[in-house]
Formats: C-alpha cells, sequence, structure tokens
C-alpha cells in the first residue's frame, strides 16, 4: 500500500521502515540481521527507509548503503541531520545542541552522500528545529541544495505550527516527521490541522511507543535500554501504562491481529496524509509491522480504541525534562 507523500509529493510505502535502532539505540545491532530486515523490506515493497547521520556516527548510513547495493531505486531514503547525540552522565543517549545553520547543512549532505554511495537524497530533514537560526534561513538553504539535485524533497521535524508556516513560505515543505501513536497524539490540536492544511503530508515516527505498545514488555526489568530513563517506562508510570497495554492486547486479539498491527492499523487509521515508520532490526518483527496495511478498522472498531485510549491518558512525558524544549519549536 503506497500513500502520496503531500499533495505535491512521491508517492511511498504508507508504511516505511525506521533504522535507528539499528545502530545500538535499543541495545547491541547485529549489521546482518539489519542489511537482510532492510533488504526484506524492499523486496516486500515498502520502501520508505528514515536514517539519520547522527545515528551512531553515520554507521546507520553506512549501514543503508549496504543494504540498497545495487537497488537504489526501490529505495525512498529519508535522512535527518543536524543534531548532536552524545552519551550523558547517567549513562542514557544526551541529545544536543542543534545545528541548522546553512554552511552546517552544506556540509553535512555531502558526507550522508558519501556514506549512502548516492548522488541524490529523496529527504532531507534538520532533525530538530534550531532555535539560534530562523527557520527561512534553513529552508532556504535546503531550497538551493533542491536547485542542485543533492535532495530532493525538503522535511521537517518536530516543529510547531507556526515554523512550519514560516517554513512552507520559504518552499514547499514535503513532510513533516513528529512522534504520533495512541500515546502521543498533542500533535491533533495544532500540528496535525496545519499540515493538513498547507499538503505537508506526515512521517508519524514511534507508532508502538518504542515498543510498548507492542505488548512484549512485561515488567521494567524487561528493558536493557535508553528506556529506562523515559518517564513513560518508569516507577508508576510503568505500571499504569501496562494496563493500557493489556487492554489493547485484549482488542487486538478479538479482531485476530497483534497489539502491534492495532496500534500502527490506528495511526494510518487518522488520515490518507500519514505514512508511518515503525522500527525495528528484525525481519520477523518487520513481517508483523508491514502485515499492519491489512487490518481494517471499523468505525466500532476506532470507538472501542478511543475508549481505552484517549488522548491524553497515558501516564508520563515523552522524554525525560532536558530533551522536552527541543519539540515543538
Amino acid at each position: 500500500m503506497n500513500r502520496r507523500l503531500g499533495t505535491n509529493g512521491p508517492l511511498v510505502s504508507a508504511i516505511g521502515l525506521g533504522c535507528m535502532g539499528m545502530s545500538g539505540a535499543y541495545g547491541p545491532g547485529d549489521d546482518k540481521a539489519s542489511i537482510a530486515t532492510i533488504e526484506r523490506a524492499l523486496e516486500l515493497g515498502h520502501n520508505f527507509l528514515d536514517t539519520a547521520d547522527y545515528y551512531r556516527m553515520g554507521h546507520n548510513e553506512e549501514l543503508i548503503s549496504r543494504a540498497i547495493k545495487g537497488k537504489r531505486d526501490k529505495a525512498f531514503i529519508s535522512v535527518k541531520t543536524g543534531v548532536l547525540v552524545a552519551p550523558g552522565p547517567d549513562g542514557s543517549m544526551s541529545i544536543g545542541p542543534v545545528n541548522a545553520h546553512p554552511d552546517y547543512l552544506r556540509n553535512a549532505v555531502l558526507y550522508s552522500l558519501q556514506r549512502l554511495k548516492t548522488d541524490y537524497i529523496d529527504l532531507y530533514t534538520p532533525g530538530r528545529v534550531d532555535p539560534h537560526v530562523p527557520i527561512e534561513d534553513t529552508i532556504g538553504a535546503l531550497a538551493d541544495l533542491v536547485q542542485k539535485g543533492v535532495i530532493r524533497y525538503i522535511g521537517l521535524s518536530e516543529a510547531a505550527a507556526a515554523t512550519i508556516r514560516k517554513a512552507a513560505a520559504v518552499h514547499p515543505i514535503t513532510a513533516l516527521q513528529i512522534e504520533y501513536s495512541l500515546w502521543s497524539r498533542d500533535i491533533e490540536a495544532e500540528v496535525l490541522p496545519t499540515v493538513r492544511e498547507l499538503g505537508i503530508g506526515l512521517v508519524a515516527y514511534s507508532p508502538l511507543s518504542r515498543g510498548f505498545l507492542s505488548g512484549e514488555i512485561k515488567a521494567p526489568g524487561d528493558l536493557k535500554d535508553n528506556r529506562v530513563h523515559m518517564p513513560r517506562f518508569q516507577g508508576d508510570n510503568f505500571y499504569k501504562n501496562l494496563e493500557l497495554v493489556e487492554k489493547i492486547r485484549m482488542l487486538a486479539a478479538e479482531k485476530g491481529c497483534t497489539p502491534s498491527q492495532l496500534a500502527i492499523a490506528w495511526v494510518l487509521a487518522q488520515g490518507e496524509e500519514i505514512i508511518t515508520i515503525p522500527g525495528t532490526k528484525r525481519i520477523k518483527y518487520l513481517e508483523e509491522n508491514m502485515a499492519s496495511e491489512n487490518v481494517q478498522l471499523s468505525r466500532e472498531d476506532l470507538q472501542s480504541i478511543e475508549s481505552i485510549m484517549p488522548a491524553g491518558i497515558v501516564s508520563g512525558a515523552r522524554y525525560p525534562e532536558r530533551f522536552m524544549d527541543a519539540l515543538n519549536r
């Protein structure tokens, strides 16, 4: 199943592949298994591959280049840039500072092209809005890269509605990448109506809320990675949220699908302008996630889901407090 990315954008797979976890974000990676997973995604016709130059300092891009060798035309490559990621003092990954200065972007894209072994990037996106650089300057630099044929489409990520409008006044914005799931619905108030009005596609990341909505996480001890530092996975929040997941699991069983498939199908059911990029590094979960496009949710199904998980019911913030100011800029 394909969807158009924005009013005037390209056709891409409605369910893409988030590749971040392949580079150690959620425990050790396995390059061989990851490459096989990317190859299988392309075999199944799911061409949207999402990466960033800051996923393990370019490792993720190099991984993708190996997986798409000889079949570049089958892949739609989405690259985020401009975020410095480093180990934090408590063992978590620290995000920041952000750099979306024109000079930085012009330099960064060249390195991405080298690592990906390609002469163009399909969708190029500042990973966060830089508070020290006018968005008009950032988009202006990206527009120049479009003119040069280095990138084909421009994206934004975690941007506020007002920022999206300013950016779109400079150059057409093809997609906004932002967290959207049963647990993260704050975009429904302003951001989602704005992208719909402007004809911008929405790339929903973390549709499974970093794995919690899969139903596979049963106890805090199941987590051995950065998620232990996220409020929704901590203390009382964990157990309150686990109760919600159990209700979703029961509903999925009635539908004859997995909780993951129900959660992904819900995201896709929110609008034709939405695609989603569940992440995995294993073929087993890739195939499960991709089969979500076959799950049809009736009006009654959607009402049942809404009764279980209305907007705002989740306990805990998306990120630790120190990361929150980088959102909705």
